[in-house]
């Protein structure tokens, strides 16, 4: 993913450059002052905040980046809007909450970041050393379906649907951002 798009507080909480537990992980406690600290207005700066319910997704997004579930929760729910939808799904993908994923992306329905995630997880299962037959058209169900018969299973195909959830949620948040900042 490209930084330097974002603010520098943005970039600085994206370093280093992770790949997520398909389960809760771990929070990496060093940032929790970090991340408590973060408002919309300084998160951007010194962009002007657009949307301030596309900001609150940002802002959901870095504690699950940070894997503060309970965090992220909570904000997510905070907004009826597909990409709270979004990633409230992500987030119970990850607890492992599959049933209460499905139901988070049902609400999301059909989302813009479908379109070039359907092509990018399908270039990563190419270069992968797993054979998944992934679907032309992104299905998140599909996704919720791979994430439960990977994870923690030490299947062969964890190491893939990890790289695939990482790059959901880069578009996601590029996606985000770019709404907040008026960069469409």
């Amino acid at each position: 993913m490209d930084l330097s798009a974002f603010s520098p507080i943005t970039r600085e909480l994206l370093s280093p450059d992770r790949v997520f537990d398909l389960g809760p992980g771990h929070p990496n406690e060093k940032m929790r002052g970090r991340l408590s600290s973060l408002s919309v207005e300084n998160l951007f700066a010194p962009e002007q905040v657009r949307q301030p319910d596309f900001a609150r997704a940002c802002l959901a997004a870095l504690w699950l980046y940070h894997d503060f579930l309970d965090e992220s929760h909570a904000l997510s729910q905070e907004f009826a809007s597909a990409e709270g939808s979004f990633w409230h799904g992500i987030m119970h993908r990850r607890e492992p909450d599959y049933p209460n994923a499905a139901y988070w992306f049902c609400r999301v329905g059909h989302h813009a970041v479908f379109d070039a995630l359907g092509p990018a997880a399908q270039a990563l299962a190419a270069t992968s050393a797993v054979t998944v037959a992934i679907p032309s058209s992104w299905n998140p169900f599909w996704f919720i379906d791979f994430c439960e018969g990977c994870a923690g299973k030490n299947q062969p195909g964890e190491d893939l649907a990890r790289l695939i959830q990482k790059r959901e949620w880069e578009l996601l948040f590029d996606y985000c951002y770019r709404k907040v900042v008026g960069r469409e």
